[in-house]
């Protein structure tokens, strides 16, 4: 499917939400992962993943928010990529009022050690309290200190995350529609734990050689995980020689 058709406006995108909404009556937290990789594999030039970014990846990427209960990222990618809470703006605030959905989604950061600080941005700079995902090994001054600044604190698992458990929290609080905007380390863990439900992945035109490393690493599952294409989209504009856009499901 070519996106957006011809002769459509750009800036209609009801055919992209029918294509990423979430399953209706979700009885449990169900996660969507958004990546953007080079044609040759790099998840990132110089370091971000801005690097490979183009305006079909970024119209992916806020819809990804625009449909989401909660966003989940590690807490490596959140410090790399300079995250901060979402804000209203950011947001379609007619669609996810139509959806039923909170104004502005929580972002939920998975750190074992607690490693954000209280004056970090996803903490100070967010309009609505962020979900620290974090473990006992964390030293309780860091998990107090968060608490401390308004951030909700789920302690999940002794010396790693429990990622299960961090979903069954995020349940428990209501948020079933689970977006995962990475980074490798938590989609590996994800993989592992056979948590992945969808995985939307945008394949930007570049060769970007270098040494950057794959979408996602981390403990070897006991098997493969089977996946099926659901959609396909390629978008070419005078800026990018053509992204395409997939969307994958797990089969159970």
């Amino acid at each position: 499917m070519l996106w957006p058709p011809p002769g459509a406006e750009t800036t209609d995108t009801s055919d992209l939400e029918r294509l990423y909404d979430y399953p209706d009556d979700l009885d449990r937290p169900w996660v969507q992962v958004n990546f953007i990789s080079s044609l040759d594999g790099a998840m990132s030039v110089a370091g971000r993943s801005a690097g490979l970014g183009n305006a079909a990846d970024k119209k992916i990427f806020a819809l990804g928010r625009d449909l989401a209960d909660v966003v989940l990222v590690g807490a490596g990618t959140a410090l790399a990529e300079g995250y901060r809470g979402v804000r209203a703006g950011e947001v379609r605030a007619e669609r996810r009022a139509r959806l039923g959905l909170s104004p502005v989604p929580p972002i939920a950061v998975v750190t074992a050690r607690c490693s954000p600080t209280p004056e970090s941005l996803l903490i100070a700079d967010t309009s609505v309290p962020p979900i620290v995902l974090t473990s006992e090994a964390a030293p309780r001054e860091r998990r107090d200190a968060l608490a401390a600044a308004g951030a909700d604190v789920v302690v999940a698992g002794e010396e790693t995350v429990d990622l299960p458990a961090a979903l069954r929290a995020l349940g428990e609080r209501g948020l079933r529609r689970v977006n995962c905007e990475g980074g490798p380390q938590l989609l590996g863990a994800l993989i592992a734990a056979d948590l992945v439900d969808q995985l939307c992945l945008t394949l930007a035109p570049l060769l970007a050689g270098g040494d950057s490393g794959r979408i996602a690493r981390g403990p070897l599952p006991d098997v493969p995980r089977t996946v099926r294409l659901e959609s396909a989209l390629h978008h070419e504009d005078d800026e990018v020689g053509g992204a395409l856009m997939l969307r994958y499901r797990r089969t159970r």
